[in-house]
């Protein structure tokens, strides 16, 4: 099916069409109209997941059958406390191996869901328990954490993901509606045409980039054409229902397998205050959302724009994919309008961030990364300092010491850049210092340079790696070892 077949099923510029959306946390404004169907939530000390074949209704005419957890795609939100122990039961009825991974969580390599780390599989119509004490607070995530290789009903391919909530961080001030929202997309297929990449700003420096080129021909890429919020399509649910002057707090997760996206809403800014679930030190207004895999951003938006919006991507193959929700104000009966962001919006990292005021660390680690064209055979693979996976005793650390680490980015794609089980404070980026903006993901630019520091608090192996699955399966990874 193609991309415009799917919009005619989606019914995307029909009025009354719209993205589900979250209900409000309790004690809040109720919105008005009917409430659209949710993702149900979890709280407590005890869990169950059940990992089972799932059916997910993008739109009435598009279902998707894929893996998830619970019977839905997204799995059910969980909501933990910060330092309060939990166990965690899954429950595997499919016929491979499963992990599931807790992202962004400071937890031991043995239940942190990594097989990279020693963190054991629930067998094949099995069982397993992951014990742990859940910190620290924020808005953090869960997924499956399994190679696919060539296999595109696998790994974050399928529907296996949810947001994992931990309470006990700052309060986040006060709003009116609360809604969580992953982006997501379905039905991967390979191609060896250029990627539809959503990438930084083009003026960004590229201090990586290679004096001369490789123009050797691309190995196969994953690609899609089919897009969604949470488990509908732009046109497929109910809108977010909101009246002039409420504040609306969202949480934004990228639960892709594959891109980097951008995300606006014409007329209004985003009051960003956390990313990947940690405040940030200068909360500020943007016009234009950035997420890589695997990255969450907390914020708040003053309705005061009234209409009929879609919230989206601002390129239109990707929104007009699905990549969208309707956000709908009391009394306006219209079709819902997008208007691109102001020109020269751009993602910046630093603007959230302090001019740096301590020395740098003393201990320093350098990561380059090379993709090598149809290094898998028909498929592109990655080395990291000119080596594959999983780079013994290469990266070793001290217990306790400080660290900076040093991204060197050769590639012609912008990677989100994963470290498992600890925090990332950014140093550099787009050439600018910075400081106090923590992360567990962290974009690195098109033949860009960026560099973090970070405490080695966490013994065990930890696993780093390129949060797009592909480039993860074909080599784009290494382990880190404590000395």
């Amino acid at each position: 099916m193609q991309r415009r077949d799917f919009l005619r099923l989606a019914g995307l510029a029909t009025a009354g069409h719209s993205l589900s959306a979250q209900p409000p946390a309790p004690g809040m404004n109720m919105p008005m109209g009917p409430l659209p169907s949710i993702q149900p939530e979890i709280s407590g000390t005890e869990f169950n997941l059940t990992i089972a074949p799932v059916t997910v209704e993008l739109a009435p005419n598009r279902i998707v059958s894929t893996i998830g957890y619970n019977g839905t795609a997204p799995g059910p939100r969980l909501r933990m406390k910060d330092g309060v122990p939990v166990t965690v039961n899954v429950t595997n009825n499919t016929d491979t191996p499963e992990l599931v991974h807790f992202h962004g969580l400071l937890i031991p390599g043995d239940v942190d869901g990594a097989e990279e780390e020693g963190t054991p599989f629930v067998p094949p119509h099995g069982q397993r328990s992951y014990k742990f004490t859940p910190t620290p607070a924020g808005t953090r995530w869960y997924h499956t954490h399994t190679m696919s290789m060539d296999d595109l009903h696998r790994g974050s391919f399928t529907g296996q993901f949810g947001f994992l909530v931990i309470e006990g961080g700052p309060n986040p001030g006060n709003f009116d509606q609360e809604h969580y929202l992953a982006l997501r997309d379905w039905e991967p297929y390979f191609t060896d045409q250029p990627m539809d990449n959503d990438d930084m700003d083009p003026a960004l420096p590229r201090p990586e980039k290679p004096a001369v080129l490789d123009t050797r021909p691309p190995g196969l890429e994953v690609t899609t054409d089919i897009y969604s919020i949470n488990d509908k399509a732009l046109g497929a649910g109910e809108p977010i229902r909101v009246r002039q002057g409420e504040r609306v707090m969202f949480h934004f997760l990228n639960a892709s397998a594959l891109e980097n996206r951008h995300l606006a809403l014409p007329g209004h800014r985003f009051n960003v205050i956390a990313l990947d679930g940690n405040p940030v030190p200068v909360p500020q207004a943007v016009d234009l959302l950035q997420l890589g895999p695997g990255e969450r951003i907390d914020c708040w938006v003053e309705m005061n724009h009234p209409g009929v919006w879609i919230l989206g991507a601002p390129q239109d193959p990707v929104r007009e994919g699905g990549l969208g929700i309707v956000i709908e104000y009391a009394n306006q009966r219209r079709t819902p309008q997008w208007v691109p962001p102001p020109p020269n919006s751009f993602w910046d990292y630093t603007v959230f961030g302090k001019p740096p005021s301590k020395p740098a660390p003393t201990e320093k680690l350098d990561m380059v990364f090379e993709k090598i064209p149809r290094g898998a055979g028909k498929f592109n693979s990655f080395t990291v300092n000119g080596k594959a996976y999983p780079h013994e005793q290469e990266f070793l650390l001290k217990q306790g010491a400080r660290y900076r680490l040093t991204f060197h980015n050769r590639t012609d794609d912008a990677h989100p850049l994963h470290m498992h089980r600890h925090q990332l404070e950014i140093a550099e980026i787009y050439g600018k210092p910075t400081s106090g903006i923590i992360k567990d993901t962290v974009v690195v630019p098109t033949y860009g340079r960026a560099s973090v520091d970070f405490t080695a608090d966490q013994p065990g192996p930890t696993l780093f790696h390129c949060h797009i699955q592909h480039h993860m399966d074909y080599g784009f990874k290494a382990l880190l070892r404590y000395a």
